[in-house]
């Protein structure tokens, strides 16, 4: 048998060779270059963390295992086999056990966000993109992502609910095995309009939105927002209508968005006294949205054992390092951009230092510096190329040190995102 240790991925392999070959070669030099010229299939793939690890395992495996081979991954965590009909293999970007628990949900630690699926007015929609969406969506599911997050309202004018009815489509389509499929979590916000005012017409909502997708029960029903800020005495039927959808089956979990500190706890506790679980809070999280109430959101949701999704990471594209003063998006975005980016130099200067180092992209860092903080980003995608980078999110953690200096750049950055005028306090 054969074996090298090193800090990467250990393979085990069979070997074609016969005893007697088998016997020569242990007197060779076992190096990674001889390894490599063997006639080996792959036979069983084990992750390991520490170096030590990886002697204790050879060590263990020359004793148990003949004629084998052991090869580890090179930094890239990919591997070339002359003979074998795997060109190359590459570990999961998280493990099962690095899944999230949500209620009574599973989730990847990292969802994505389907806001532009269907909008026109901020990102530029055509529904000419919808077949690099579904590569989208199948490139996500296939590398472990199973939270997507869209809304009864994501889609403008006539494309109303457009994003609901393109994951759906998505869903169906998709190609992989039936238990992937199965794992897959969509949370959905109903709109809080002024015309829904009774618990039943939140029940039809979710209805609605369970049929424009055409699945048997939606992940996590949530309301959009509260309407504490402006129409208090419509508070109480949006609460009443996430307990009937959940107690109907219509959906597994419920959560809400855009809640503040105060009506978090306020909900939280009614719906317990009502036996139903508050599973989720979605709230603008990111380097830009750090203030006060963003920090107390977060401790009461730890405190109250609920989840955290950090909506906008990326700051809808300030934090993705492409756009500067005088390079600005269009639309709506562009003056938005234009107040805050001059700024945002000191937090977009340490972004791309940390990047640099990590051999990392800055979207990257940013996305990961909200899972560092125990929430799951829903970053928006839009193009494959997007979907791969945010993926490039996952499978590290930024160190203790790099958290802290993205914490003061970020305090020492004068300029803030806008809030969500829907938060309440």
């Amino acid at each position: 048998m054969q074996a090298t240790t090193m800090r990467g991925t250990i393979v085990i392999f069979p070997s074609f060779n016969s005893n007697r070959k088998e016997a020569s070669l242990k007197k060779k030099k076992k190096s990674r270059r001889h390894i490599r010229n063997q006639q080996c299939t792959p036979l069983t793939l084990c992750f390991f963390s520490s170096a030590r690890v990886y002697e204790n395992m050879a060590m263990t495996l020359s004793n148990s295992v003949p004629s084998a081979c052991i090869i580890c991954l090179s930094a890239s965590n990919q591997f070339y086999l002359p003979s074998s009909p795997f060109k190359s293999l590459k570990p999961p970007l998280f493990w099962p056990w690095q899944k999230v628990k949500m209620g009574p949900l599973t989730v990847s630690p990292m969802g994505f966000g389907t806001w532009a699926w269907g909008n026109q007015l901020l990102w530029g929609y055509q529904p000419s993109m919808d077949s690099q969406l579904q590569q989208v969506f199948n490139l996500a599911v296939e590398n472990g992502i199973n939270l997507f997050d869209t809304a009864d309202s994501y889609g403008t004018g006539r494309l109303n609910g457009q994003s609901e009815k393109l994951l759906g489509k998505f869903i169906r389509e998709f190609q992989g095995e039936k238990r992937i499929r199965d794992e897959i979590v969509i949370a959905t916000k109903f709109a809080v309009y002024p015309w829904r005012l009774t618990s039943g017409q939140f029940v039809q909502a979710c209805r609605a939105s369970r049929d424009r997708m055409q699945i048997e029960q939606i992940g996590i029903g949530q309301l959009h927002w509260s309407t504490a800020n402006y129409a208090p005495p419509q508070e109480l039927a949006l609460w009443n209508g996430l307990v009937a959808m959940y107690e109907k089956g219509l959906v597994k979990a419920v959560g809400v968005s855009n809640y503040g500190p105060k009506q978090l706890v306020k909900i939280h506790d009614y719906l317990k006294a009502r036996g139903v679980p508050l599973c989720s809070a979605q709230v603008q999280f990111s380097l830009l949205s750090m203030g006060e109430d963003q920090m107390e959101i977060k401790n009461i949701c730890d405190c109250l054992e609920i989840r955290l999704i950090s909506y906008s990471p990326l700051g809808l594209g300030m934090l993705t390092g492409k756009y500067t003063p005088s390079r600005l998006p269009q639309g709506p975005r562009g003056l938005l951009f234009k107040q805050v980016l001059p700024g945002l130099k000191p937090l977009l200067v340490s972004l791309r230092e940390i990047a640099e180092k990590r051999c990392k992209t800055i979207p990257q860092v940013a996305i990961n510096w909200c899972i560092c903080k125990g929430t799951i980003p829903i970053p928006g995608v839009k193009t494959v190329k997007q979907a791969e980078e945010n993926l490039g999110a996952l499978g590290w953690r930024l160190s203790s040190n790099e958290l802290l200096q993205l914490d003061y750049a970020a305090q020492e950055s004068p300029r803030r995102m806008i809030q969500n005028i829907f938060q309440t306090k």
